[in-house]
This record gives structure tokens, sequence and C-alpha cells, in this order.
């Protein structure tokens, strides 16, 4: 890999931030090129994976890929083959095509276990997609609420029930975006890739500022900043809701900015940074998950 495995984005959040050197020193170390050995045997028990794409006109977009477990292999350390395609109906599918960027994120909610990898796609069809990985990072299972998973119906069955454009954020969209305790963030930054993460937090910690306009705290964490660090180059992002009780998914793209200070960051509890997203474009998609999960229990750090 390069001298360092930040791009210039996340190079200039970790200086502001004051971790820039310490970044420095072990970036090397836990930002890698290839899937670990344990990394690859955790992708391929995975009935899941969260995939963050572009579309054609730059617009990330965060969304699910479902399938049996096994449905994710890894046949060498920098190749993971996924037998999956997107959601019909979902705005992602557009961003995942052959060369196209795509971030992953390997997680189990039963088990906090997360694994974060990058690259770009060297085939997508019918078949599904194999991604070449470009960089691999184990994270902390810090803000994950513990959640049990079971199948409603043939992993195979991803039609969703109703697709429907969301244009505010009201009535059904809003519930959900007040009741949710985690949201998966899409991000991009040109030359450096796509990227998927998880936040999370106690029920409601994202606030609703209008119809159009969300607040969303920035929690401690491992320090990288690689979603702070696209927006900083590319000020767009995709938000992903889950309705783990129905199987729905609330699809948004816009523009998000970096909250530092001042009072919008003083009302968000133990929040060290936020950024506010303003919606351009959302689908509902109804029942399009044939998962379901049942809440356990909360992250130690979002326990009420």
């Amino acid at each position: 890999m390069a001298a360092t495995p930040f791009h210039d984005g996340e190079i200039a959040v970790q200086a502001q931030l004051g971790v820039a050197e310490r970044m420095a020193e072990i970036g090397a170390h836990v930002v890698r090129d290839h899937l670990p050995e344990q990394h690859r045997r955790f992708y391929e028990q995975l009935p899941m994976l969260l995939a963050g794409a572009v579309d054609p006109t730059g617009r990330p977009w965060a969304t699910m890929l479902v399938g049996w477990p096994g449905f994710v292999s890894a046949p060498d350390a920098r190749h993971l083959d996924i037998a999956a395609m997107p959601i019909p109906g979902d705005p992602a599918a557009a961003g995942m095509t052959v060369d196209a960027p795509l971030g992953l994120l390997g997680i189990e909610l039963h088990t906090r276990r997360r694994n974060r990898v990058n690259g770009e796609l060297l085939a997508a069809g019918p078949e599904g997609l194999r991604l070449h990985v470009r960089q691999s990072v184990g994270n902390c299972p810090q803000y994950i609420q513990g959640r049990d998973f079971g199948w409603a119906r043939d992993a195979l069955d991803t039609r969703p029930r109703a697709v429907e454009p969301v244009q505010q954020l009201v009535g059904e969209a809003a519930a959900l975006v007040d009741a949710a305790d985690t949201l998966f963030v899409a991000t991009h930054a040109a030359g450096a890739g796509a990227d998927v993460s998880h936040r999370g937090g106690p029920a409601g910690f994202v606030r609703r500022l209008g119809a159009h306009e969300l607040l969303v705290p920035d929690y401690s964490g491992n320090r990288m900043f690689m979603t702070l660090g696209n927006l900083q180059v590319d000020g767009r992002a995709g938000l992903l809701f889950i309705d783990f009780e129905r199987g729905d998914l609330l699809t948004l793209t816009g523009r998000a900015a970096i909250v530092w200070d001042g009072p919008e960051l003083a009302a968000l509890p133990h929040a060290e940074r936020a950024w506010r997203f303003q919606l351009d474009e959302g689908w509902w998609l109804r029942e399009a998950l044939p998962l379901r999960w049942r809440f356990r229990d909360w992250a130690p750090q979002n326990r009420p």
C-alpha cells in the first residue's frame, strides 16, 4: 500500500482534530489492501451486506444485499464474490456496474462484529457481483444495538411489496427517522472510492430539522474519519434507515455538511461533531427484506 492509506480529505479531518500524526503511525497496520483469513471467513457466514454505491450522477446510495449464509465468498484475499443483486427498484442498482466503486460493510447485529471493505467491481450481472478489494478495515463493536435475526421468507425473494418516492420527511418517513437507533451512511471521494458506515445511538439520536433536513451526531470512534473525510472532498451522502420488524428500507440521498461546533452541536448529548443532511431524493422499499430482526439489548454506549 501507499505510505498512508488515507486520502487528503481524511488527513485534513485528522489534522483538524489533532490526531493526524497518531493515525499516520497506525494506519498501515489497521487499514489493509487485502482480506485477512479471519475477515474472509466472517463474510462467508453473513446473511446480508450493507453496500454504498454511487449512481451515474455521482450521488451515493446506501443499501442492503441479502442471501442465504454463504452467498458471499472470498476465493482469495483480494476478491469478494456476492451471489446477489440489488433489491428491485433500489436506486443503488444504477451504481453497481463494472469498474464502479463499491463500499461494503459486513455486520452481525447479534454479535456486534463488523468489517468494512472498499474496492471496485470487476463483474456485475444477473449472477451477482465481484469486488476487487482495495481496503479492508476492522471496526469495533461500539454503538451497535444487539438484534437477533430470522427469515420471514425465502432469501431470494427481495421483491418490495411497494416502491414509493419520498420527497419529504413527514408521516411514516418522519416516524421511522424519529424512532431510529441505527442508520447506515454511504459516501465517496473521487479517486478514493466509495464507503458505507454504521451509525448508532439512543432511539431518536437523529434530529429532524424540518421536512428536508436532518442533524446526525458524530460520536467518538476509531479516529480514521473515513465518512467525514469523504464529506470533506465530496459533500454528498446516502442514508439508509431500516424498519427491522417489517423489513422496510428508507433510502435517501442528498448533501451533507459537517458541524464542528455551535449551538446545534451543544444540543446533541455526547456528540463530538455532527453533520447536517439535506434531502434531495428518497425511496421507500416496503417489505423488501426477507430478514427480520428482534431487538435484544442496547449497545453499552447507547443505554437509556
